[in-house]
């Protein structure tokens, strides 16, 4: 039995890079033609250009959050779906599914066999044909349910569409179907196990599972390790499908094939340097929803090296948290964006955080700039650039090259209110 996936899992990274690059143009020539969105938003670019990282680093950046504003002006997804050629009023033609997130944000899925890409990460996490997988994602309103399903069908598993709640319900079926997988959250397979010790039901026959949907703290990771499961993570989002995925290495998370990944600073479309946290930008081979440098809201960071599992795709460290850390200062909102701006007002700084505390109960804002050029006319110069972008006075402290945390973080609210 292979330990891989399919022989694009183990590819010379050179090959795999290759490749994209050589795929890019055509995707972008392919949504510009297809998609109204990104037909205007790219209307002056030429795609047979775009063949480089450093290329597609000049392109705009497509925010998730934008997503409301654009499917409230264009039902229903913004304009943003490439359906068929010469069928530009059949927008549902080449789509199975259509799903609701928070916002509202309309998602759509389109036809074929594992369409969200999950197979790969279940596979990692040991799952094989002919397991019946327990599946508590929800099939209601949102893609989860299905995205896992169509991926353990891919590969020949059985599954039991649990959904969410109805934990009594849930423990009776695992005890009488002994499925040997879960999918779901780790919070929730921990209330599936204190619920059958309670009822004294026998859940034992779960081995392996593929947890996603939140953070999974260590002490979950030991409680179920205890139990003799063995936990996986995937990190995937409503839109792209699954981004990168756990394997038996457990070090780090494995970026899912046909996808580039950029980490770049908060608020801004600009790479960070190797290892430095950011936010997670992705761009999309898929052929009904080519998403163009697509902005998760999600922070993380490049890991060194590839997997001691021998897979060779680029590794990240998995979510970090999130990359939008607007906050209102003194009653007015402060974003990301600002510092952004006010960074590339002043070349002389190579990164920023500003810190918001309230001293004596009065907000105050403090700009840190990391620069090698340090001097009383460059901080006068900063300071009136925080006080024109963000309409806000401040204080601007000039540190060293590295002093800053590599936590992805541009503003910090360190107010205390107790």
């Amino acid at each position: 039995m292979s330990d891989f996936f399919d022989s694009l899992e183990t590819r010379d990274p050179l090959e795999r890079e290759s490749d994209l690059m050589a795929r890019l143009p055509q995707q972008i020539d392919y949504a510009k033609a297809h998609s109204a969105y990104f037909g205007k938003a790219l209307a002056g670019v030429d795609a047979t250009a775009v063949n480089t990282r450093a290329a597609l680093a000049k392109l705009p950046v497509l925010r998730k959050n934008a997503l409301i504003e654009l499917q409230k002006k264009q039902m229903p997804f913004g304009g943003l779906t490439a359906t068929p050629p010469g069928k530009p009023a059949a927008p549902y033609a080449r789509l199975g599914r259509i799903y609701s997130s928070p916002g509202p944000i309309y998602d759509p899925e389109g036809r074929g066999p594992d369409w969200w890409r999950f197979a790969r990460s279940l596979f990692a996490a040991g799952f094989r044909a002919g397991d019946l997988m327990h599946n508590t994602f929800s099939y209601h309103f949102t893609p989860a349910g299905f995205m896992f399903e169509s991926a353990a069908q891919a590969i020949g598993c059985c599954v039991f569409p649990a959904g969410t709640g109805q934990t009594e319900m849930q423990v009776g079926a695992i005890a009488d179907l002994k499925p040997v997988a879960y999918v779901g959250t780790p919070s929730f397979l921990k209330i599936i196990l204190e619920k059958a010790d309670e009822q004294k039901s026998d859940v034992s026959s779960l081995k392996k599972a593929l947890l996603s949907g939140e953070a999974f703290f260590p002490a979950q990771k030991a409680l179920f390790a205890a139990r003799g499961i063995s936990c996986f993570q995937a990190y995937a989002t409503a839109d792209i499908g699954l981004i990168a995925y756990e394997t038996e290495a457990q070090s780090g998370m494995v970026l899912a094939e046909d996808l580039i990944l950029e980490i770049v600073r908060p608020g801004t479309g600009d790479p960070v340097l190797a290892g430095e946290v950011g936010e997670v930008i992705v761009t999309a081979f898929n052929p009904d929803y080519p998403l163009i440098r697509f902005a998760t809201g999600d922070m993380t960071a490049i890991l060194p090296g590839i997997s001691p599992c021998g897979r060779t795709n680029t590794r990240i460290k998995g979510w970090i948290g999130r990359a939008d850390q607007t906050t209102k200062v003194k009653g007015m909102f402060v974003h990301p964006e600002q510092v952004a701006e006010i960074v590339k007002c002043h070349g002389e700084i190579v990164k920023a955080r500003l810190v918001v505390t309230n001293p004596d109960g009065n907000d105050l804002m403090t700009l840190h700039c990391e620069t090698a050029a340090a001097s009383d006319p460059l901080a006068q110069a900063v300071s009136n650039s925080l006080r024109n972008i963000s309409k806000l006075r401040g204080e601007v402290n000039l540190v060293a090259p590295g002093s800053l945390s590599n936590d992805g973080k541009v503003i910090e609210d360190l107010r205390k209110y107790d």
